[in-house]
């Protein structure tokens, strides 16, 4: 009776079974190499294939770090790996342990893909003035990727966590396959005709014959009819397409991808309104502040215009005017006094008064008449005497004879004359 096996047990003989098997030790293997990764480990994965079978191989660090001074790897080269055939227990994956690789030449697809890439160069569909800049905010962005993949999943979680406001329009189609090209084309077309503000185009990583639909010049002649910018998500980092040669920008992923066309999160779309909030109140209250400012000065100038303020200047030039008035008349009575008192002075020194001051005296009859000579007066004829203090009267006793006056003064008046 045949014996029982773990699962364990049985991956565990038949990797001691080939290990042990001289003919599989020390292998030579040609073939083209697919689905090339370099791990953070240092670790080397690929495929070795040819146009029936396929084989997975793996390269340790150490080997890896030499193999990389000789020859570094890439896909689509032809190389003769040399190696042990083993087997990965955990898996159950019969592998390749390659020890070594050395290039063959170019494979056949890869030599096919820098054929078209050249072509296409040369009519201009990579040049980098036709490349278009990604809108700082797409509010539509197209999808042009297989609805069962995981890209797209990945895709929508990221633009529904940076930037819900976003619609996703999706434009379904194959990504792999040989109707893939047709249909990225159809979608293509069909996505650009909903004026999106970007569209992706994006799927999962894969080996170099998975991607081959983003290598077809059908392919490449839509994405750059595309009338807005156009996102290249295909495969991973390492994986180049001539999608991403023709896109308006290359993603590393389609994750990238989703992230490059949607810079906004919602807490940026917050710090935004919140600054724009700020500058408008700012703007509003220094509008209204030059309004409060010219409201201020037509008021000035209106009440400087109004009929109160005319009457006001008005009286005020009244008052200027009669205080101007009554200084000029104040400075002209004083002139006018001045005046006055000289001409007293001078009326003083040849008043009559003035001449009885200094002993002189006037006579006149009783009739008023002055005696102006001796002849004028008879004896006994009463006369009346005027000097400087009053009059007194006296009568003539005896006519005098001569220029002599009728009255002198006495000796004490002339010394004080």
């Amino acid at each position: 009776m045949a014996s029982t096996w773990t699962v364990s047990e049985l991956n565990r003989y038949v990797r001691q079974s080939l290990e042990q098997d001289y003919r599989l030790k020390g292998a030579d293997v040609t073939g083209e190499i697919s689905g090339f990764k370099a791990y953070p480990s240092g670790h080397w994965y690929f495929t070795l294939k040819d146009e029936s079978a396929q084989v997975s191989c793996v390269m340790w660090r150490s080997r890896a770090e030499v193999q990389k001074l000789r020859h570094q790897p890439r896909d689509g080269d032809k190389v003769q790996a040399h190696g042990d055939v083993t087997l990965y227990e955990v898996r159950g994956q019969f592998q390749f342990d390659v020890s070594w690789l050395q290039p063959v030449g170019a494979g056949d697809l890869y030599r096919e893909f820098l054929a078209l890439k050249a072509s296409l160069e040369a009519e201009g569909l990579f040049a980098l003035e036709r490349k278009r800049p990604l809108p700082r905010r797409a509010y539509t962005i197209g999808i042009v990727t297989s609805p069962a993949g995981a890209a797209l999943h990945d895709m929508l979680n990221i633009l529904r966590r940076r930037f819900p406001l976003a619609r996703v329009i999706l434009s379904p189609t194959a990504v792999q396959g040989a109707g893939a090209p047709a249909q990225i084309t159809a979608a293509l077309a069909a996505v650009a005709a909903c004026r999106p503000d970007v569209i992706i185009v994006a799927r999962g990583g894969g080996s170099l014959e998975d991607l081959w639909a983003f290598n077809d010049a059908a392919v490449v002649r839509a994405i750059v009819r595309a009338p807005v910018p156009v996102v290249s998500g295909v495969g991973h980092e390492t994986d180049f397409t001539l999608a991403d040669f023709a896109a308006d920008v290359r993603a590393p992923t389609p994750s990238a991808a989703a992230e490059l066309v949607s810079p906004a999160p919602v807490e940026e779309l917050r710090s935004d309104a919140a600054r724009l909030s700020q500058r408008l109140a700012e703007a509003a209250g220094s509008r209204a502040r030059e309004k409060r400012w010219a409201l201020t000065e037509w008021q000035t100038r209106l009440r400087g215009l109004s009929p109160q303020a005319q009457v006001r200047g008005a009286r005020q030039r009244i008052d200027d005017a009669t205080g101007r008035l009554a200084a000029a008349m104040t400075h002209r009575l004083a002139l006018e006094r001045g005046r006055w008192y000289g001409l007293q002075l001078a009326l003083g020194g040849v008043s009559p008064l003035a001449v009885l001051k200094r002993g002189y005296a006037i006579v006149s009859h009783a009739n008023g008449t002055v005696v102006r000579r001796t002849a004028d007066v008879t004896p006994g004829a009463p006369l009346s005497v005027r000097v400087s203090d009053g009059a007194f009267g006296v009568r003539v006793s005896e006519p005098s004879v001569g220029p002599q006056p009728a009255v002198r003064r006495s000796s004490s008046e002339e010394k004080h004359g």
